[in-house]
């Protein structure tokens, strides 16, 4: 794990190269502390920059930036190839194989390059990378992404006519250091960032910057500036394409164990210490269970706990960690260790980020990384085996508002949005109480209506998803870019209302929301998370079992809750499912009010001129008085206020 930066530019356009790329590469130094190294062609105007966290071949040969054999390539790759062995076999046996120097995937990655092409080796590839490779012959640079999505890249022309210049790197603070970028905020993606808690799909904060998806290469040159994207898999396609034959139950179990055994035994490979994250959820304690069945000493798992109890799994995870024989850590976190991370968060997401379970997951990575420098966890189990309530909540829904007309269900939905949400809690909450940091009775009532508004499964689901359902009101001048879940839909094939939901999850949440929060948090103390449920061959096998292989009699995760419990016993993980939940609404009425306050003071607000004052306000009183809960709305505003009151420090 590591990270890179680099630019190409007119040579001599910003001067030397070197002290360029070298503060780029500062800016990101937590991403790789082991070592650093930079290449620089002036005559091409190239240069790349590396930071290394070293896991595989500690030695100097695998150092980066790495030449190929033949001279021809440059590489710089954060990520590991964790069928590379498999990969140097193949080369050996083609007779395509170089005098192979270290052990490392990097040296690995690049000989495939030579051999066969960055495509056709990407193809083979089993693994978790952001990779940039500087052609030397054909002078074109070439950026890529695993398929996931679980490593970013950012990139962009930044500069006019002769001194502009084409930045890339792991994070944007890398990009930030660069003399030609601009930094002019993209104010739709201020919307975004309201309506979904963070920038999506290939934008960012920045205009003119964006990202690489998942599945993709993007490449460039000097004399073709207009960067050419190609996937090389599409997650959207596999997810639509025609089911093969239906498998028994138990011959869907034996071979997701097998493939699940294979891919976190893969993910196992390390020369430095190796753990993971337990939650005791289903997700995380079947990567617990196999890495425990392929090991022959205990496991070094890790959870946090909160004091609250309705926040709190981690008994659960003791007891699933009791059951495996696994070397258990945990640590119980109160209210204010979890308010302390909040002053850090902008540097560590340097674009705005309002996934408020961010805090505790830098928690626990910070926890792992005392005792391992990688971490597997259970992400993607959610989306690839129908783990959120939504989706349950959504086909029940749809089934109950089907035989009402459209029509008739938004003139009802209008006559009770109608009614004050603030006067139907006082009416109702004697029937209906709030429980502590949720939403009161009448904005509850005003969302489910908003819910029966909707055409469709697809604009229901974007709403389901949706922190801020009107962002622009907010956001005087711009509007959401047309993204995925809206405007750019992608094929649904025969999928069914949950496997699209599931679908559309894959593509854009769990990259832009769940990856980009476990990246950061980790790479911020530069500890390695791997995901085993989001190797690609799991992913396309867990696509083609039917949907009620997923969804059973209303339990989530059927099939992969069978192959866990071969492993721990049924009693251990049968329970309502909590997440990684912070109580944002009390805190900002609590602990965190003076900093709220101060963030969002409308004079304030006003004058810098990316929200509109009074509807913020309106927001912000409604919620001191405690007849509304607009916790997660605010969270969104004061992660944007509080990035950008890093960025002009």
């Amino acid at each position: 794990m590591c990270g890179i930066a680099g630019f190409l530019a007119a040579p001599g356009a910003w001067g030397p190269e070197e002290p360029i790329v070298t503060a780029m590469m500062a800016a990101i130094a937590h991403r790789g502390p082991d070592s650093r190294g930079q290449w620089c062609d002036t005559a091409a105007g190239v240069a790349l920059g590396h930071l290394r966290l070293a896991i595989l071949d500690l030695s100097p040969a695998g150092h980066q930036p790495m030449i190929s054999a033949s001279g021809r390539h440059v590489l710089i790759f954060n990520g590991e190839i964790y069928n590379h062995l498999h990969l140097r076999a193949e080369l050996d046996a083609a007779g395509r194989a170089p005098a192979w120097r270290g052990s490392s995937d990097t040296e690995t990655l690049l000989a495939g390059i030579d051999a066969w092409g960055l495509e056709a080796t990407l193809e083979r590839c089993v693994g978790m990378f952001a990779v940039a490779l500087w052609d030397r012959q054909d002078r074109r640079l070439s950026l890529a992404r695993d398929r996931l999505g679980e490593k970013p890249l950012y990139y962009g022309w930044q500069g006019q006519g002769a001194r502009a210049a084409f930045l890339f790197g792991s994070e944007l603070k890398a990009l930030c250091r660069h003399p030609a970028f601009a930094g002019e905020i993209a104010r739709g993606s201020v919307v975004e960032v309201l309506r979904h808690g963070h920038v999506g799909e290939d934008r960012s904060i920045w205009r003119g910057i964006g990202k690489v998806r998942p599945g993709e290469i993007v490449t460039v040159s000097a004399e073709e500036r207009n960067p050419q994207r190609h996937r090389y898999w599409d997650g959207a396609a596999v997810a639509a394409t025609p089911k093969p034959p239906r498998l028994s139950d138990r011959e869907a179990v034996d071979r997701l164990e097998a493939l699940l055994l294979d891919a976190v035994g893969q993910q196992m490979m390390s020369d430095v210490p190796l753990g993971a994250f337990l939650s005791g959820g289903v997700d995380s304690s079947t990567v617990v269970a196999l890495m425990q069945h392929l090991s022959d000493r205990p496991v070094h798992s890790f959870s946090i706990g909160f004091h609250e109890a309705r926040y709190n799994e981690a008994e659960y995870a003791r007891a699933v960690a009791a059951h495996l024989g696994t070397h258990h850590t945990e640590l119980y976190v109160s209210d204010r260790d979890l308010r302390d991370v909040i002053p850090r968060l902008p540097r560590l997401y340097d674009e705005p980020f309002a996934d408020s379970s961010q805090i505790p997951t830098f928690l626990v990575a910070e926890l792992a990384r005392a005792h391992v420098t990688v971490a597997l966890s259970g992400d993607g189990g959610d989306e690839l085996f129908c783990g959120y309530d939504r989706y349950r909540q959504a086909a029940r829904l749809r089934a109950a508002l089907a035989r009402v007309p459209l029509p008739l269900r938004q003139a009802g939905a209008t006559a009770i949005r109608s009614l004050p949400a603030g006067a139907l809690t006082r009416v109702l909450s004697p029937l209906f109480p709030t429980p502590q940091g949720k939403e009161p009775i009448g904005q509850r009532l005003h969302r489910l209506v908003h819910y029966a508004r909707q055409p469709d499964l697809e604009a229901l689901h974007r709403t389901m998803v949706s922190v801020w359902r009107f962002p622009e009101a907010a956001v005087p001048g711009a509007t959401q870019p047309p993204g995925l879940l809206a405007d750019t839909l992608p094929p649904r094939g025969t999928l069914g209302d949950v496997e699209r939901m599931m679908q559309l999850d894959m593509l854009a949440y769990m990259v832009d929301d769940i990856l980009t929060k476990v990246d950061r948090a980790t790479m911020a103390v530069a500890l390695e998370s791997r995901a085993p449920l989001l190797d690609h061959r799991v992913v396309e096998f867990a696509w083609g079992l039917p949907e009620d292989m997923k969804l059973r009699d209303g339990v989530s995760k059927w099939v992969l809750r069978q192959v866990l419990y071969r492993h721990v016993p049924r009693e251990l993980i049968e329970r309502p499912k909590m997440g990684f939940e912070v109580p944002i609404g009390l805190w900002l009425r609590g602990g965190l009010k003076d900093w709220t306050a101060a963030l969002l003071d409308p004079a304030r607000l006003a004058r810098e001129g990316l929200f509109d004052p009074a509807v913020i306000d309106r927001l912000w009183q409604q919620h001191l008085s405690g007849r509304f809960n607009w916790g997660q709305q605010l969270w969104c505003v004061l992660m944007v206020q509080a990035w950008l009151e890093e960025t002009r420090r």
